[in-house]
This record gives C-alpha cells, structure tokens and sequence, in this order.
C-alpha cells in the first residue's frame, strides 16, 4: 500500500510540474509536499537545527515564489542574527562584519577546545549537557558559544531562502548566507589551527570560488577537492568538514558548475573547469600534489566519478549519491520536484525539457567505468528516492578498483547516516593519501581538549 501510495504522489508531482500548477498546489499542500523527501535532515544536519522545529516551519512556507519564500527564511535568519546581537553585543551587522576585531570572541570560545566545532551544530540539549559538565565554561565561553550557534543558524537559514538559486532574490539570500560564512571561517580557523583562504580561479570566462583549508605550519599535505550538488554550497560541506581540521589532509571546496554565481551552464565541457582547478592547486606552495583525492556529493558525486577516470592528478576519489547513467533516463524523471526540474534547467542552460532530457542524456557514464582506474569509494543510501541507486550499483561494478557502502533504509546520500559515512570517508582518503606513520585519528576518537 505505501509503495502504490508513494507511485500516486509521486505522478501527481510530475503532472503539476508538467501542467504548471505547482504553485496552486503548494498553497493547499504545503512546500514539504514538493520538495525533496531529505530536504529536513539536510538543512538541520547542517546547522544544528531541531528537525521537528525545522519541519515545522516549512509547513509555514506555502509558496516557492520569491516575495514569499524567500522573505519566510530571511525573516528567521535575522532572528538568528538579533539572537547573536543579544549573546555577544559587539557583533556588527553582515555589512560590516568584516571590520571587526573577532579576538574577543575566539578568547572567549578557546576554553571549551576543539569541542566547539561539535558544539556549533550539536543539539540545544546536547549542549546545555557538555556546558554543565565542563569546569572551562565560564559566563562568557557560554555566551560566545550561544552567539556562534546563532550564526551558523543564520547562515543556514539564508540557505534555505537561496535553495535552489536562479533568481535575484535568492541570489541575494546566497550572498549574505556566503557573507556570514566569511565571518565563521574568521572565528574558527585561528581557534582551529588551520588557515582558511578564499581562492577565485578563472576559467575560460568563468570564476571558480572556493575555500582551501590547510593545517597551519610549513609542511606539505595532501589534498581532497570537494564539490557539493545541484543546489548545494561551499559552506553546506565546509562547516561539518570543520570537524576534520587535525586530519593532515587540506581541502579545497567549491560549487558546481552551473550552480549559484556560474556564468555559464554545466555540460559536459565542465570538465575543463575540474582539470583547470586540479592543475592551479597542485602548484599551491603547501600542497603535495602527489597526493590529491576527490570527494563529491549528489550531483557533485556525478563529477567525482567522472574525474576518477579522467584526471591525472587524482589517487583516490569518493562519489556520494552520483547520478551516472539511469537517472538521466526519461523514465527516472517521474516525481522529481517541479523546483528541482527548473534548478536543472537553470544549470544546465537549457529552455525546454526536450532540451534538458537530451543534455542529462549526454552526461551519461555508462561507458566510462571501465576508465576509472584508481581507488573510488560509492557511498548512498539504498533507498535513494531522488537520484538511482542503481546508479551507484553500477558504477561501483563497472570501475576497476571500487568499493560500494549502500545504507539501508536510507535516501539520497545517505543523509540519515551523514555523520557516519562522512567518518568513514574522511578515514578512507587517510588511508591511500597519508603515508602510514601520520595517519591521524578518526574525529570521534579525538579529544575534546
């Protein structure tokens, strides 16, 4: 029965996005109805959300358009925001929020150690229980952590009115959801040890910005490139990757191509774009460029697989939740959400859905696999209700050194098990990027202090 029933819902999303009658839909169904089933867990995994608070609100939104959607979310980033204000009065409003001195806060927030980055997106219960059971929480360690939680708040907040782009309003929404991300990465990589530094790389007309993090010090380290989905960020991966800043291995993450503020569309001379940015950071002065792996996440997993077969700089590479060949079929299109469609289009360039079936059809890696030849981990859950699973099947099948982690009971990217895979994956780089004698302990082995 909740096979035929998700069979019904599902047809009834492809003929509202097929007659244009989402909108109508939405304001008596509700935004959650349309949006991808993981849309919750994702946004609260990423900024320490209350998933039922969470769900909650998006039952309040019941329109994508901007002058709704976007307000909605803005409204509740600037209660975030005010919420900072109130926790630690010297911040300054995101316009000039570059100007101030975060000495005073990072002093505050260095009694509580490395744990800040597990208590910047933990649970409010969660953290009221280590507060109370570490001696170092001072007044004020309680109130810079409080205001840094705010923030990161703020900035996921900001992301969820941005989601999926594409349009002026939600631009705007990304660029203060980028702009408080520039003041965390003020806080947390002096607090950390690791220097964060925002790089811009010109190819053929285009710009690539993103973020290299690199353990502080003279060394050379390996490096992972990371790229995130159709309608994900920079600082969607970058803030739970904060929490490997002592595993050796430095990481630049970037946008996909197409997405957010691209030029131009995504096709299969993307690829380009990949190999530009591989060559510039393999001759950053710090980066051993011997040792470069690659992770990618949704369609971001879809560029992972392909550069595992195609770049000459990759040893490894980690490909979570890639479309590759069954997804981009027409029959695969059936419940997809009207919002994601046109992301897809705005990505891709296309004008029509005829056009955009026949560009997914043309990234097609079916006949690829056998070119991957180093060592790629496929990860997914085995319930994957956006993107094919057997996708990943397939894919960890046809390449020749690939090792398949399928959650059960789990959707897209394994988000139910976001914490887990992201461990094991980030210990899986170790092991083909370290040499043996500095392979760094797993995050959840690591001390507190």
């Amino acid at each position: 029965m909740s096979q035929i029933k998700d069979t019904l819902r599902r047809l009834f999303i492809t003929t509202c996005m097929l007659t244009k009658t989402t909108e109508l839909a939405t304001r008596r169904l509700g935004s959650a109805f349309f949006l991808p089933a993981l849309f919750v867990l994702r946004y609260a995994s990423m900024g320490g959300l209350d998933p039922k608070l969470f769900a909650a609100q998006l039952k309040g939104v019941r329109s994508f358009k901007d002058a709704v959607w976007c307000e909605y979310w803005n409204a509740l980033a600037r209660q975030q925001l005010a919420a900072m204000k109130t926790a630690w009065p010297d911040y300054s409003e995101p316009a000039h929020a570059a100007s101030l001195d975060w000495n005073a806060l990072r002093d505050a927030l260095s009694p509580l150690g490395k744990q800040v980055v597990t208590l910047m997106t933990s649970s409010d219960a969660e953290v009221a229980r280590r507060l109370a059971a570490d001696m170092r929480a001072s007044p004020e360690s309680q109130r810079a952590i409080t205001a840094l939680r705010s923030l990161v708040k703020a900035i996921t907040y900001y992301q969820v009115s941005a989601f999926p782009g594409g349009s002026a309003d939600r631009m705007e929404a990304y660029a203060l959801s980028r702009s408080l991300f520039n003041d965390l990465t003020r806080v947390m990589g002096p607090l950390l040890g690791i220097e964060i530094e925002k790089r811009r790389i010109e190819v053929d007309g285009d710009v690539v910005e993103g973020y290299l993090m690199t353990p502080s010090g003279t060394e050379h380290h390996p490096l992972v490139i990371i790229t995130n989905g159709l309608e994900g960020t920079v600082q969607e991966l970058a803030i739970p990757l904060l929490r490997y800043h002592d595993s050796g291995m430095a990481v630049f993450i970037m946008e996909m191509p197409g997405t957010y503020a691209y030029r131009q569309p995504m096709s299969p001379a993307s690829e380009a774009i990949y190999h530009t940015v591989f060559d510039q950071l393999s001759r950053a002065p710090r980066i051993d460029a011997q040792r470069m792996g690659f992770l990618g996440v949704s369609f971001g997993a879809y560029w992972a697989a392909r550069m595992a077969g195609s770049s000459k700089h990759l040893q490894c590479a980690v490909a979570c939740g890639a479309p590759t060949h069954r997804t981009f079929q027409t029959t695969s299109t059936i419940g997809i959400p009207d919002i994601i469609v046109r992301a897809l289009l705005n990505t891709t360039g296309a004008n029509t859905l005829v056009s955009l079936g026949l560009k997914l059809k043309a990234l097609s890696l079916r006949h690829f696999y056998q070119q991957i030849k180093i060592p790629l981990l496929v990860i997914n859950g085995d319930r994957d209700t956006l993107v094919s699973t057997q996708d990943s099947i397939d894919l960890a099948s046809g390449a020749q050194k690939a090792e398949l982690k399928l959650y059960p009971n789990d959707d897209h990217c394994a988000m139910a098990h976001f914490a887990e895979w992201l461990d094991m994956s980030q210990a899986w780089m170790r092991t083909h990027l370290l040499p043996a004698t500095s392979k760094q302990p797993q995050p959840s082995a690591v001390s507190d202090a």
